[in-house]
């Protein structure tokens, strides 16, 4: 086993292991994680901006990106009469926020500070790496979560495990087998091959998920939901990867960051999940589920 091998181990199980105690907690403990994740995702879109000559508002994009998963959570996790209202605090609370970049520009911009792009990618670096993060909350927050705990676990883990083996389906497939590349200017090491590989893997491991974990749980799905799923994530999870690959080439890096030894930066390591999670979300919504 070589040493980078071993590195990305020694981290990918200690990460799994929070990963799973935070969505069985949910609540605000999983909101704690997913801001934690979110704050430092914005960092590294901040970083990319600065090596281009732009200086975000760092501290409002910051502050957004922390409140963001705890908003969600509060916001769903009032009973159905609280629902509404509270959902409308938070929209308004994010139009306030959003003045106030405007204000914080207003008061620490000159035209030549290329403001508009400062502003711009303030609100994308939080909204990128906190927002869409956020839409596991309402996986996991279900209409019956509260009766069924251990179901609304299954059904967070359920996009996160597809995504994982679609990940590693892809790379094995290109190794592999090589081929055309699938984005030669934005991936070069992606193959068409890994691709279709990935996608495999995905369409797999949720028709396998289905039967072997949510069933027992009391969580059934359809095969053709499964199958939905598998394909979904895989597309999502693909093009993610490949959205987040043309950051980087932006700015000239191979990583985001070289926070987590052996993977790189939390961007490189969400890529996926960033398209995964609010696709895996509307697809639950309309099968009833959450």
């Amino acid at each position: 086993m070589s040493r980078n091998l071993a590195v990305r181990i020694a981290f990918a199980v200690p990460a799994i292991a929070l990963t799973l105690v935070a969505l069985w907690r949910a609540g605000f403990v999983l909101a704690a994680l997913l801001a934690i994740l979110g704050v430092l995702g914005a960092r590294e879109v901040y970083d990319f901006a600065r090596r281009q000559g732009v200086t975000p508002l760092a501290e409002f994009g910051y502050l957004a990106a922390a409140l963001i998963p705890f908003a969600a959570v509060w916001a769903i996790a009032g009973d159905s009469g609280e629902e509404a209202s509270r959902t409308l605090a938070v929209a308004l609370g994010g139009a306030v926020w959003f003045i106030a970049v405007l204000i914080g520009a207003v008061a620490s911009r000159t035209p030549s500070d290329r403001p508009l792009t400062a502003i711009a990618v303030t609100i994308f670096g939080s909204l990128y790496a906190s927002a869409l993060l956020a839409c596991i909350v309402p996986i996991r927050h279900g209409a019956h979560s509260d009766a069924h705990p251990l179901a609304s676990t299954a059904l967070g883990l359920l996009p996160l495990a597809v995504t994982w083996i679609c990940d590693t389906c892809a790379m094995a497939g290109g190794t592999l087998i090589g081929g055309p590349k699938l984005a030669p200017m934005l991936s070069p090491r992606k193959t068409v091959a890994g691709a279709v590989a990935g996608t495999i893997g995905a369409v797999v491991a949720a028709l396998a998920y289905g039967p072997f974990i949510l069933d027992r749980v009391a969580l059934h799905l359809a095969p053709l939901q499964l199958g939905v799923i598998g394909l979904a994530v895989a597309g999502a999870a693909q093009i993610g990867d490949v959205a987040e690959s043309l950051l980087k080439r932006e700015v000239g890096l191979k990583d985001s960051s070289h926070l987590i030894p052996g993977h790189g930066g939390v961007l490189d390591r969400l890529d996926s999940l960033y398209f995964v999670l609010p696709v895996s979300a509307s697809l639950f919504r309309l099968f009833g589920i959450v």
